[in-house]
């Protein structure tokens, strides 16, 4: 049987969930696919653990909670130089500027040929097209069905459903801690920073929730997704933006009064002038399929050429969620495994 390496970066919330799926999952691999799936690394900033024929699950665990100190030499590009894994699953934080740490892996693992899982999206975002050509160029895989919208499918939908027809609007509620804040706001008749706090409280929002609720986390998306699936060339810059931390109560009253419901979307469109993205705040009737997503649950309508109107709702945001999205990708991969 043969063995498939995996190591992952960034060993946070979201990596230490992932662990935890594929030692639950070794099994399945097993079965389905006839490999052996062994964790042999993880890493985080300053230092990492590498075992060559597989952590044990105490190891990891005790590395994640802080009682084990780790390893400096593993951690960056050479760690993963030297170990070349099969699989690299990228998890660490985002910086959407130059890619940041995120970018040195993936790129470090696509150049030697090691197949690549994005759930961290500042890579993709900084540079997708010179990381997809480098894993053209290798022959290795990057998958990003973590990074987009995790459990809702949106690329794999655009990529492998919808393969062949042409996509010609792409719309998503793709942020569910915006999503829960606005349906907080008009469901339960509560001010914006209620709706916060009570988002912090349940883990669904972070300390500073700017970046989910100004925008900046469906402008993420949509860059990766217009990338990756229309070819677009496009910059987060490129991406007209709104949020929804200026909504008051009165407008909410507003709208319940003329039975709209508010809804921060993303929308990617093919225009004559080119692909264009942006993130707004629409307001829909009440029997519209996105004014009945609710709390953190997303959703995702495509409009194509041949199939007509596809309309996708769902998806937990939580990081086993995203944790699961990036063993979707591992599964593919494992399909075509040689």
């Amino acid at each position: 049987m043969k063995d498939v390496n995996v190591i992952i970066t960034g060993f946070g919330t979201v990596g230490r969930e992932a662990a935890r799926l594929l030692d639950e999952r070794r099994e399945r691999y097993r079965t389905r696919y006839g490999v052996e799936v062994r964790l042999v690394g993880v890493a985080r900033s300053r230092t990492g653990c590498y075992d060559d024929q597989g952590l044990a699950a105490e190891v990891w665990e005790a590395f994640a909670r802080g009682e084990l100190a780790g390893d400096p030499a593993c951690t960056g590009a050479d760690f993963l130089t030297r170990t070349r894994p099969d699989v690299l699953i990228e998890t660490g934080p985002s910086d959407y500027v130059t890619g940041g740490a995120g970018s040195v892996y993936m790129k470090t693992a696509l150049a030697q040929g090691t197949h690549v899982i994005a759930v961290s999206k500042g890579a993709l975002v900084a540079d997708y097209p010179g990381l997809a050509a480098l894993a053209k160029k290798t022959g290795a895989v990057l998958k990003i069905s973590g990074a987009t919208a995790a459990a809702l499918p949106t690329v794999d939908l655009l990529e492998y459903n919808l393969a062949g027809c042409e996509a010609a609007v792409v719309e998503g509620i793709l942020t569910g801690t915006a999503n829960f804040v606005l349906s907080s706001m008009m469901e339960a008749d509560i001010p914006y920073e209620e709706a916060i706090r009570r988002a912090q409280e349940l883990g669904i929002a972070e300390p500073d929730p700017r970046f989910d609720v100004e925008g900046w986390d469906t402008a993420c998306k949509l860059t990766i997704i217009a990338n990756a699936a229309f070819g677009a060339g496009l910059r987060l810059d490129d991406v007209k933006r709104t949020g929804i931390a200026h909504l008051t109560r009165a407008q909410m009253d507003a709208w319940r009064q003329v039975e709209r419901v508010p809804k921060l979307v993303g929308s990617i469109r093919r225009t004559a002038e080119g692909v264009k993205a942006a993130v707004e705040l629409r307001l829909y009737e009440r029997d519209h399929p996105f004014a009945r997503v609710h709390g953190t649950t997303k959703a995702i309508r495509v409009e194509t050429d041949a199939m007509g109107e596809l309309l996708v709702i769902g998806g937990k945001s939580d990081p086993r969620a995203a944790a699961a999205a990036a063993l979707k990708d591992l599964e593919h991969i494992l399909q075509a495994f040689d």
